[in-house]
């Protein structure tokens, strides 16, 4: 696929077309590296919640320890106070530093690396073994099929 006229009213926009002279291989590869950090993101999105969950779970604790005490049953309020609140989930680690960890280790690596290829590649561009699977699939001129957004009237 060749570079189209940005200006063509049912063509991708430019930055959604291969740069000529990139072969499919290279396309197929850089849409499979892009798949693989989707995949990343959403484990990423998983370790927030965890994140999230853990913090909530925490807290529930916490008043769990209070509702002991007001039942009468000090020894095990402070039993849990003791061994669990404020205890790390890993080795030396609450849960935002295993976030901020694997946010800054493995998460940005992968990003910069994905981003290093599309600008050696094509140029930067995002997305285009997906914009090239739309133009295969969609049916022109048909409404909601268009190959970008419409202007605004």
């Amino acid at each position: 696929m060749s570079e189209r006229d940005d200006t063509a009213p049912d063509a991708p926009l430019p930055e959604h077309t291969r740069p000529e002279g990139t072969t499919d291989a290279t396309i197929e590869a850089l849409g499979k590296y892009s798949e693989a950090l989707e995949v990343i993101e959403d484990a990423r999105g998983s370790l927030y919640r965890f994140h999230r969950l853990t913090g909530k779970a925490d807290l529930a604790i916490g008043e769990a320890v209070e509702l002991f005490r007001k039942a009468g049953h000090d020894g095990i309020a402070d039993r849990i106070e003791r061994e669990i609140i404020g205890r790390n989930v890993l080795e030396g680690r609450w849960t935002f530093q295993v976030m901020e960890e694997y946010d800054d280790g493995y998460y940005a690596a992968v990003r910069a690396s994905e981003r290093a290829a599309r600008e050696e590649l094509v140029g930067g561009r995002r997305h285009i073994f997906e914009a090239e699977m739309k133009e295969r699939e969609r049916t022109r001129g048909l409404r909601h099929h268009e190959a970008r957004p419409r202007p605004a009237e």
